[in-house]
């Protein structure tokens, strides 16, 4: 095999809640990012976004990158409940950095946001989430990320 291939999954948006800053740890400049809420939608499944059941622990890295730890779970509009994780990493340049934190509307060419995603669920119609793996490209939007995510073949 010479190449990846891809399906989307889906598409997500997640809103989220004020920053809560840590500080510096021994690891790094950290903050915690409460999720509060958000839906995604593909032709395989669709739902929201479960609020207060997840977060993002962002680490600013010594090189300037930031490291995405993510938990959320998910409500399928029938009612399944899919625990999704990530980790990931957004770089860029400082002057995109700094805009980003501003909150202004940076194009997704202007940065690199990459996740690879994992599920877990005991709903037997969802059960093959629980063997894949996905790859998030992601947009910063103002409020919350934009992910499409893409199941690998």
């Amino acid at each position: 095999m010479s190449e990846l291939k891809s399906k989307h999954l889906f598409d997500l948006t997640i809103q989220l809640h004020p920053i809560v800053d840590l500080g510096a740890t021994p690891a790094g400049e950290r903050r915690i990012v409460p999720v509060s809420g958000g839906q995604f939608t593909g032709e395989r499944l669709n739902g929201n976004v479960l609020s207060h059941a997840g977060s993002d622990l962002l680490l600013t890295r010594a090189d300037g990158s930031f490291q995405q730890d993510v938990r959320l779970a998910l409500r399928t509009d029938d009612g399944a409940i899919i625990l999704m994780t990530y980790r990931g990493v957004r770089h860029s340049s400082p002057e995109v950095n700094a805009r980003v934190a501003r909150g202004e509307a940076v194009a997704p060419s202007e940065y690199y946001l990459r996740t690879a995603p994992f599920f877990e669920t005991a709903a037997p119609k969802y059960a093959w989430l629980n063997k894949i793996v996905s790859v998030g490209i992601g947009e910063r939007l103002s409020g919350g990320v934009l992910y499409q995510v893409f199941e690998i073949l």
